[in-house]
């Protein structure tokens, strides 16, 4: 006898052998027992999960002797020529090379009048239904619909979507889903016992790995395997002939990822593309690890939801530890659009590794939320330090190069006039944008930018991310129940962007919840006026108060009158800010410093 490859040896011949698809042969068998037989089905999934196998086995339960019955005998005359493919009432046949409507009319719709030659069904299986052309389609419509009482139809197909609507309206359909990583690994380990070869745990975990959920790949792969290793199979001849990376190796990438290791890294990368891997497939596996990585932290370290070795598990265990979500969240989002733009990379090796050093620079980076956050407390604390730089005149040089580290200590000056605002807004010359918000804001701030600060946080609470788009926004006016939100000319291309029904519904929302039921929203373009910050600036506990216009330049001379006399060994206050001043100013040469980053653009406030 002939060589039997496993595939076919060990194919399920019956509901009971099928791996992983229990919801469809579960259906399947209720139907048959409770006698609703429907006479069209449809079988979709992807390839080697059994599609065509299950539908056999569902003609052998209609066509057996002891038929229909849930469990057919597979020894009588019917199940035995089902099983070979040379059934007389069960006539199968692949739509890829019977595509014509000539032929269709030929083998079905002129062929379903007559009686089975045997039996009481007659059944016609069409593997790849999706290849058939629309003239074929529209030819089988009727048939389809009102079949003769002895004809039942199986379809099966990869791709359901190229199926006409009526067809799919026509049929009971199936989806069959990719078998799991387990039950792959359990299932190879019977036919490797069963065939007398030794194989390593961590090979079949491989085999299981490289087969992407088709049971037929991955029978394919180990009869490949035995036909090249013989009776001992390990793990490194898996990896070596379909060009998989070990999971040690898996690991030890993202290990490195993690703790911002970019040389050893790059050792690992330079390693495996030596052995000749498939850089492709490693992205892709690299992206699963971190995307269990991200479901074991979200879940708490539940590995029900994961499908793992128990290596995998204790490594993400370990892994989790030192990692955020956000920071696992940005990695997976520069693996993903890596993953999109391999295959058209020239050379995919350098590719690769600009991938893994851009995933460890999204491992360390900080988010904007984060940065705003940091920027708005460096200049709110900066602004009473400001007056006290100016105060010790030993060293008026000093304060200017490294303005930070004398002006974070010295903060009692503020202190002895807690009450007196134009103590803190006389000595700002030099930083005039820092020091003049904190005082008077949070005594002076009006009742409609108290609302305008609280509806700010509830967006932040629902979405950041929407919220990012009123950072330039300035309330108008809160009258009759209709709230107008303005943006500077400056800005009008962020009015479009928030002016959508979502935005307004949101808005409108938040409103009501802080005690303004339907309210209604309206957003206009005008400049700001002279005592209105935009958000970005305004969110801060420190707000301005309407009394005190956003080119805080013009308060320098109306400073002159303060009682701080100690401003005088002041430096000379530098000229009206333009761009290079904006980049040279000491706030935000801190922030860059702090973050680690780089000026990529800079803004001219708006005109008031």
């Amino acid at each position: 006898m002939s060589y039997q490859v496993i595939a076919r040896k060990y194919r399920p011949q019956r509901f009971g052998d099928v791996v992983g698809q229990e919801h469809v042969t579960r259906t399947l068998s209720h139907a048959i027992e409770q006698n609703r037989i429907a006479h069209a089905y449809l079988f979709c999934g992807p390839r080697g999960t059994g599609k065509t196998t299950i539908a056999r086995i569902f003609a052998k339960c209609l066509r057996c002797v002891k038929g229909p019955t849930v469990e057919p005998c597979n020894e009588c005359t019917e199940c035995r020529a089902i099983t070979a493919g040379n059934s007389l009432d069960m006539l199968e046949f692949d739509a890829a090379s019977n595509t014509q409507v000539d032929k269709i009319r030929d083998i079905i719709i002129e062929q379903v009048k007559y009686a089975p030659a045997s039996g009481k069904l007659k059944l016609y299986l069409v593997d790849e239904v999706h290849m058939l052309s629309a003239s074929s389609f529209n030819a089988l419509l009727k048939t389809l619909e009102e079949p003769p009482a002895h004809v039942k139809f199986l379809f099966a197909t990869t791709d359901p979507e190229k199926l006409p609507a009526t067809i799919l309206s026509r049929c009971q359909r199936f989806d069959l889903s990719r078998i799991s990583v387990k039950l792959i690994v359990d299932h190879l380990g019977q036919i490797a016992r069963q065939e007398g070869v030794k194989i390593e745990p961590a090979a079949i975990q491989a085999i299981a790995r490289g087969a992407d959920g088709g049971m037929r790949d991955a029978e394919s792969a180990l009869d490949q395997l035995i036909s090249f290793c013989g009776e001992q199979i390990v793990e490194t001849d898996v990896l070596s002939m379909f060009g998989l990376t070990a999971q040690s190796q898996i690991l030890a990438l993202s290990n490195a990822i993690l703790k911002g290791e970019v040389g050893a890294l790059l050792r690992e990368l330079d390693d495996l593309t030596r052995h000749g891997k498939d850089l492709a497939r490693l992205l892709s596996d690299f992206l699963n690890h971190f995307r269990n990585l991200l479901i074991y932290r979200i879940s708490e370290g539940n590995l029900d939801l994961l499908q793992v070795s128990e290596l995998e598990g204790a490594a993400l265990a370990e892994q989790s530890a030192a990692v955020t979500t956000d920071a696992l969240t940005r990695i997976m989002e520069v693996l993903t659009d890596a993953e999109r733009q391999l295959r058209d990379a020239t050379s995919k090796r350098i590719f690769l590794e600009v991938t893994m050093i851009r995933a460890v620079e999204a491992r360390n980076a900080v988010s904007l939320d984060t940065v705003l956050r940091q920027l708005q407390a460096l200049r709110s604390g900066s602004g009473a330090p400001a007056v006290v730089a100016a105060a010790p005149a030993p060293a008026p040089a000093a304060a200017p190069a490294r303005p930070v580290a004398p002006v974070a200590r010295p903060a009692p000056v503020p202190v002895p006039e807690p009450t007196a605002a134009p103590a803190v807004v006389t000595a700002p010359a030099p930083v005039p944008a820092d020091p003049t918000p904190p005082a008077p804001a949070a005594a002076s701030a009006s009742p409609l930018d108290q609302m305008w600060t609280k509806l700010l946080e509830a967006i932040g609470r629902v979405s950041n991310f929407t919220r990012s788009y009123f950072l330039q926004a300035f309330p108008v006016s809160f009258d009759k129940n209709v709230f107008v939100i303005g943006f500077d000319p400056e800005f009008a291309d962020q009015m479009a962007l928030v002016d959508t029904a979502r935005n307004r519904t949101l808005v409108t929302t938040k409103l009501g919840e802080l005690g303004h039921p339907n309210a209604q929203v309206r957003f206009v373009k005008t400049a700001a006026p002279a005592g209105r910050l935009p958000a970005v600036q305004a969110e801060s506990p420190a707000a301005p108060a309407p009394t005190v216009p956003v080119p805080r330049r013009a308060e320098a001379p109306a400073a002159k009158g303060a009682p701080t006399a100690p401003a005088a060994p002041e430096p000379p206050p530098p000229p009206p800010m333009n761009l290079n001043d904006f980049k040279n100013d000491p706030l935000i040469q801190k922030a860059v410093e702090v973050f680690r980053g780089r000026i990529v653009e800079a803004r001219p406030p708006a005109a008031s």
